[in-house]
């Protein structure tokens, strides 16, 4: 369903597992950053409508999911880590090159937007298969069908708004480079890395 090239090694559960503070973290600033794209998203296209919509359903969705994360890690007694660099998209936004058309750019980003979304999906629904912390497994499990929605929404926009053949081009050639990357990831207990 999610078109992945590469599936996610299933022993990086056992990474998470050591040390699910961490992951927990990572989490919460990649909700924070969902919302953070999405505003951004508004703030560069005001004039696609159906777009501002739709983007401005999904920062509530997205800062209330980083409510939920963040809430996790306060009942497990813990407090919000620090913000780190997030590899896997600093990566993957060198893909496409700068500058085109506003349309183009506008493609662009909601291809990224979409690809992260279906790794999110894919890596939730891991977690939730494999974890021992059952409760944390649930959580997860329902997250996922949120990401999956994301996914389909973002890549639904690109065909939209971008010339259909063109955008399923793009997206494959996506796939296939993020496949790449993941070859060297699934090492650190973050949500892409």
């Amino acid at each position: 369903m999610l078109g992945l090239k590469l599936p996610t090694d299933p022993r990086w559960v056992n990474i998470v597992e050591k040390n699910i503070e961490e992951i927990l973290t990572d989490h919460a600033y990649c909700e924070q950053k969902a919302a953070s794209t999405a505003i951004s998203l508004i703030v560069s296209f005001p004039e696609y409508t159906d777009l501002v919509q739709e983007m401005i359903a999904l920062v509530k969705e997205e800062i209330s999911h980083f409510k939920m994360v963040h809430d996790k890690i306060l009942e497990r007694g813990w407090t919000l880590g620090r913000d780190r660099k997030d590899e896997y998209v600093i990566d993957l936004v060198k893909f496409f090159p700068k500058g085109g058309s506003r349309t183009t750019q506008l493609v662009h980003r909601l291809l990224y937007a979409a690809l992260i979304e279906a790794r999110s999906c894919e890596r939730f629904r891991l977690l939730s298969e494999e974890l021992e912390d059952k409760e944390l497994a649930e959580f997860y499990r329902k997250l996922m069908v949120s990401e999956a929605n994301h996914y389909t929404m973002f890549l639904g926009f690109a065909r939209q708004y971008g010339e259909r053949k063109e955008v399923d081009q793009k997206w494959q050639q996506l796939l296939d480079y993020e496949a790449d990357l993941m070859k060297n990831l699934s090492k650190n207990e973050t949500i892409h890395g």
